[in-house]
């Protein structure tokens, strides 16, 4: 009797974290950044890097390869329609360009970067 009370605990505790990280909300997209920008101070190069955003941390994570480049806070913002277009908006120019949100071709959300500095907005 208590082996099988030990087989099904076991089952049900194999099922609940295989249903915890399928349920991870962690998003991952390529993207080139076509000029050089600052992220929470990290200045990144332009080029091509894999954007992580973890939903229940807030936390972007901006890497090349399996590197982490830069780590800033960020949050989702719900768009009216899909983006036809993948769309990096960035502040100020120059060495003092910062990300502010980034959206990506055929989603209806942004990623809106709340760890860094800057309060215009243009696209880059």
């Amino acid at each position: 009797m208590k082996s099988l009370v030990n087989r099904v605990v076991t089952v049900l505790v194999l099922g609940a974290l295989a249903c915890a990280v399928s349920f991870a909300k962690e998003k991952k997209q390529s993207v080139t950044l076509p000029t050089n920008l600052k992220i929470n101070g990290t200045e990144v190069k332009q080029g091509d890097y894999d954007l992580v955003f973890d939903e229940q941390t807030g936390e972007l994570s901006i890497m090349r390869g399996k590197t982490v480049v830069a780590k800033t806070t960020a949050r989702l913002e719900k768009l009216e329609n899909k983006a036809k277009r993948t769309e990096i908006h960035s502040s100020g120019e120059g060495d003092n360009a910062a990300l502010i949100s980034i959206t990506f071709a055929g989603k209806d959300q942004s990623i809106v970067v709340t760890g860094n500095s800057g309060s215009s907005t243009g696209n880059n």
